[in-house]
């Protein structure tokens, strides 16, 4: 099988990501319920009437494309697949809002129009006049890894040589209320939180915009190698290990193999039993961990790829990302396991390019 190149990652957090030095700047946050992200000025990047009917979702994401797609060299791609686990949630609350206020009666279309999924891979397709493939996938926590391993396929079979892959997710003030009420959101006595050793329920909630360009060549930037992608929906703690070990069998690899674990300890008691259970593999490996920089919400896993791509190409693990003091000297292969509240289980892994 012909492998698959990242030839560029952009990504805007809760970390100033598009600054060049942010690795030196990581911040962790142990002492807010919700994170919001670092946004860049985007009178830079945006038309400023344009900007004024964007959510910031698609701001967001618009600018992180950007960035990706100049990093790669490529003006149009091949294709355009983006995911999301609950899309341009601000316009569907303006929306719903909307339908309230006037009774059902006399709406605008415009809040409905730019509220479906699909408007942030659209937005970002008419901005480049980009007539190729344009796919939204809405799996929660795994959408990114599903847009991954479409754009896998696209490029394995020939459809496409360079595709445009990210993922995005936002706040908005009624969600952030609902997750709260119904406890997704830990509560203010939980704080601080403690992400690796937690005794609380719930969440510290953030967002982002993650966006990565793959190639069928190798670029003389490339990040890494996108070796291959495991998802399923439900998994019980018992059959963890399983899980892994024959996502790891099937590449021909032993725990052994594996430098980096990148896992995603959230500080919820009830599913970060799962890492735990992990972690029990890879005893000769670096253990990580990143959401205590990102926040929790559908698609962090994007930051962590993200994360990874900087390792495997600077060869070097932030501290402030690591569970145990172990590294090696050389770092090959990079593991990334997430999931959200203990579904929609996915396992990626990266190769050093």
């Amino acid at each position: 099988m012909n492998p698959v190149y990242i030839n560029s990652a952009a990504c805007i957090s809760v970390q100033d990501t598009l600054n060049e030095n942010f690795l030196e700047n990581l911040k962790p946050e142990y002492s807010s319920l919700v994170l919001k992200a670092i946004e860049p000025t985007y009178k830079e990047f945006i038309p400023p009437a344009m900007i004024r009917r964007m959510s910031k979702t698609v701001k967001m994401s618009s600018v992180a494309s950007h960035y990706a797609l100049k990093e790669a060299g490529i003006e149009n791609p091949d294709a355009i697949i983006v995911g999301t686990g609950i899309g341009c949630s601000q316009d569907s609350e303006k929306f719903l809002k909307n339908v309230l206020d006037n009774n059902e009666e006399f709406l605008t279309p415009t809040y409905f129009i730019q509220s479906t999924h699909n408007t942030v891979a659209g937005q970002i397709a008419l901005g480049l006049q980009c007539h190729a493939y344009n796919f939204t996938y809405v799996n929660t926590s795994s959408s990114l890894e599903f847009s991954f391993l479409d754009a896998k396929l696209q490029i394995i079979d020939g459809d496409a040589e360079n595709v445009l892959v990210g993922s995005t997710d936002e706040q908005t003030e009624r969600t952030m209320e609902l997750y709260k009420l119904n406890k997704t959101i830990k509560k203010e006595e939980d704080l601080p939180v403690d992400y690796l050793n937690s005794e609380t329920h719930g969440v510290v909630w953030g967002e982002g915009a993650s966006f990565f360009v793959l190639g069928k060549e190798k670029a003389a930037n490339c990040y890494a190698q996108l070796k291959d992608i495991q998802i399923v929906n439900a998994l019980e703690l018992g059959e963890t290990q399983n899980f892994i070990e024959e996502f790891l069998t099937k590449n021909n690899l032993a725990n052994t193999n594996i430098d980096a674990v990148i896992l995603g300890f959230s500080g919820d008691v009830k599913s970060d039993i799962y890492y735990t259970k992990a972690m029990e593999l890879f005893t000769g490996s670096s253990l990580l961990y990143y959401k205590h920089l990102s926040g929790e919400f559908n698609t962090a896993s994007g930051f962590s790829i993200f994360m990874a791509c900087h390792i495997l190409k600077n060869q070097e693990i932030p501290e402030m990302m690591m569970i145990n003091d172990l590294k090696k000297g050389e770092i090959r292969k990079i593991l990334l396991y997430n999931h959200l509240g203990g579904n929609d289980h996915s396992l990626v892994l990266l190769g050093k390019a």
